[in-house]
């Protein structure tokens, strides 16, 4: 997976620009294990730290793909309870340290996925929209599961048809509710009884699964993974 080098540069006290020079670099993405050279001519690994400093702008899922971790990874390695991080918090990234802990396809995949549903939040509601200009819920899900190579049919009973029912719901499961006749209305599951969903009066938006509205009128939960 491409990442970007920033952190590195600051990391070694050099611009992106300089980096990209010493190793005659014309993008701005690396990836895990690539060797850069930096001050000295010295080689780094683009995840071969055993620490990080969180920097302005940072996310436990940008840091946890820099060092070809998954977030929950991360999280276990410091010892996190929430996504909450801070600049100047410095955080083990160690990938010997968690090597009984890898991560299976489906972990990856679902970190992977909800980083990508969270990049819509805001975007307005539109019936048939299926574009970052406006999404309807199904068209927020088809276009959501696509980015991430996991292909899902259109429509919400279509994909209630097409993926396996689970007994409890897990992060990146689909949540489905009955708001007008049988499957009509989804949303992927967060955890903690949130979901994220392109609502008709909100837009995509992460609701509450135990607020009355969604709990009376909870469908069940399925799997595309």
């Amino acid at each position: 997976m491409a990442m970007v080098y920033g952190g590195i540069a600051r990391k070694f006290n050099l611009s992106v620009g300089e980096l990209k020079n010493l190793n005659g670099l014309n993008t701005d993405t690396i990836y895990p294990g690539q060797k850069l050279v930096v001050k000295g001519g010295q080689a780094s690994s683009a995840n071969s730290s055993t620490t990080y400093t969180v920097q302005s702008g940072d996310s436990l899922w940008m840091i946890a793909t820099r060092h070809n971790l998954s977030v929950s990874q991360l999280k276990s390695l410091n010892n996190l309870s929430s996504d909450a991080i801070f600049v100047g918090q410095v955080l083990k990234v160690s990938n010997t340290a968690v090597s009984s802990q890898t991560p299976s396809t489906n972990t990856s995949k679902v970190d992977v996925l909800i980083a990508e549903a969270k990049k819509y939040i805001g975007v307005p509601y539109k019936w048939g929209g299926s574009t970052p200009a406006a999404f309807d819920c199904s068209g927020y899900l088809n276009y959501v599961f696509n980015n991430v190579g996991i292909s899902i049919p259109r429509t919400v009973a279509t994909i209630w048809d097409a993926t396996k029912p689970v007994s409890t719901p897990k992060v990146g499961n689909i949540v489905f509710f009955n708001t007008s006749s049988g499957p009509s209305h989804a949303g992927i599951y967060l955890g903690d009884n949130q979901f994220i969903h392109s609502g008709s009066s909100t837009g995509v938006t992460i609701s509450d699964m135990s607020l009355s509205y969604w709990k009376t009128r909870y469908l069940g939960v399925r799997t595309a993974l």
